[in-house]
């Protein structure tokens, strides 16, 4: 197996983030690689997902096994490809957003770039390129890219994320039964829902929800959805935060009566009976 070495928090623009990022949730460690990706011991490169040959035959016969092992049936094929989608693409947006929203920082990552190593909670990363704001420090470092305004970062933020998952969302494509706009919608909601959970644990929901709103407004292409969240009002009165997903992850098929929260097959009555219950 090839060493996973982080690049020093000084010289990277990104590291600081990522480590915030494993603190706040541990079930995620992201490192950073500069001659070699990390290969053996179940190092997966996104490249190979994006081929759709037998790296993603590999990567999804562990969701197999393990919906069999959880749920006691075999899921369909198509359910089994979008829970491994998931799973892939939940993590690797946070590579994006997390940066951008601590620290306005957006790395540029080519397939080719980023490996998982899902049971261990690991993916490493090699970033040649970034886009900051003009008063930046790290604007002088080898690789930036100085983008006007932080509308013009959001925009970095929406390319960069669409030119890694393109690729595997066309690997993808054929062992799935949904269409281009689906599979984009999967993607915003991956998006939303991955920076959404960091942000609760980091203690800075209210600033995360603001600025996933400004992210995806709605139609920014090639995102069909919004970030879709709303206020409900619980029996007491209280505000209840939620949102609606653009696409459904098919849990509905393994157990009909326990949807997500977020599910747009999920009634407001429901949502409001649960999120009272935990809040």
């Amino acid at each position: 197996m090839t060493s996973v070495l982080a690049a020093p928090a000084a010289t990277h623009p990104v590291a600081e983030a990522y480590a915030r990022l494993s603190e706040a949730f541990p079930g995620l460690r992201v490192s950073t690689w500069h001659t070699a990706p990390p290969s053996g011991d179940g190092w997966v490169c996104a490249a190979g997902l994006a081929a759709g040959g037998e790296t993603l035959d590999a990567f999804l016969a562990w969701d197999d096994a393990q919906i069999l092992r959880d749920h006691g049936r075999p899921a369909r094929p198509d359910v089994v490809a979008s829970f491994a989608l998931h799973r892939y693409a939940w993590p690797a947006c946070l590579l994006f957003t997390v940066p951008w929203f601590l620290h306005r920082r957006v790395p540029r990552l080519p397939v080719q770039d980023v490996s998982t190593q899902r049971a261990l909670g690991r993916m490493a990363v090699r970033i040649s390129a970034f886009a900051c704001l003009p008063d930046d420090p790290a604007a002088a470092l080898p690789g930036a890219r100085v983008v006007p305004d932080e509308e013009a970062l959001r925009a970095e933020v929406r390319s960069a994320v669409a030119g890694h998952l393109g690729p595997v969302l066309e690997g993808f494509r054929p062992r799935m039964r949904r269409g281009s706009r689906a599979l984009w919608g999967m993607a915003s909601d991956e998006i939303v829902e991955g920076l959404w959970h960091v942000a609760q644990l980091l203690g800075e929901e209210p600033r995360a929800v603001a600025a996933l709103e400004q992210l995806l407004p709605g139609a920014t292409a090639p995102y069909p959805g919004s970030a879709g969240f709303r206020t409900l009002t619980g029996p007491r009165g209280e505000p209840l935060p939620t949102r609606d997903r653009t696409t459904c992850c098919l849990y509905y098929t393994l157990r009909p009566n326990d949807t997500c929260l977020t599910c747009p097959r999920t009634h407001d009555e429901d949502r409001v009976q649960r999120l009272s219950a935990t809040s």
